[in-house]
């Protein structure tokens, strides 16, 4: 079997989490042993000190360039450990979030020059893409009334709501971009709902 990498993005609140946990359980029923689940930024221990560094509340002096390079120095450690090698021995990628979370975040919410973003994406990843991407795509309002629910915010999920808002414009206009690879999903609804969306769409790429 070829590798699979799938990505699932979205702004805080939507459920990420949660469904990356359901495709896994629905995926390793088919292929015991040959699906992983990883994250950015992290998956590494590099990547989880990175991670730390930019979720902390002493990291608000970092601007949105500083906060860009950090995270593709991360995510070339990922690339490096965990998911070219993992896509090499023929397994399924479950990662919650990759470089669209970059012209997201960074890009539509701190005003990263885009072609900027492109060019590190092309020198930190060649030509490495996801070959799925599910968008959990949510109003902010309905994401942070979510978090807000449970532990203390850290620094993103307590950015402002117009920075979400910016975030997800960014996501949707991406996936108007790559339609062939990025669904956009109604995360708005029960949680069973989004997943069964998604087991549909693994079904139709032939991984249950």
């Amino acid at each position: 079997m070829t590798g699979v990498f799938i990505t699932f993005e979205g702004i805080e609140g939507v459920g990420k989490t949660t469904q990356v946990q359901k495709a896994y359980k629905l995926l390793s029923a088919k292929h015991p042993g040959n699906v992983i689940t990883t994250r950015e930024p992290g998956g590494t221990p590099t990547g989880e000190t990175v991670r730390n560094v930019i979720l902390q509340d002493g990291a608000d002096m970092i601007d949105g360039i500083t906060e860009m390079l950090l995270v593709f120095a991360a995510r070339r450690q990922h690339i490096q450990d965990v998911i070219q090698p993992s896509l090499d021995a023929g397994r399924i990628i479950l990662c919650d979030r990759f470089t669209d979370a970059t012209f997201a975040y960074q890009g539509g919410g701190r005003g990263v020059d885009e072609q900027l973003i492109a060019r590190l994406q092309d020198m930190v990843q060649g030509a490495l893409r996801p070959d799925l991407t599910l968008l959990l795509d949510a109003a902010p309002d309905v994401g942070i009334a979510r978090i807000r629910k449970r532990s203390a915010p850290d620094r993103f999920e307590a950015e402002t709501m117009n920075f979400f808002r910016r975030v997800r414009h960014k996501y949707l206009e991406l996936a108007s971009r790559h339609p062939e690879r990025i669904h956009v999903i109604d995360a708005a609804r029960e949680a069973d709902k989004i997943a069964a969306e998604i087991r549909s769409l693994l079904e139709a790429k032939g991984l249950c």
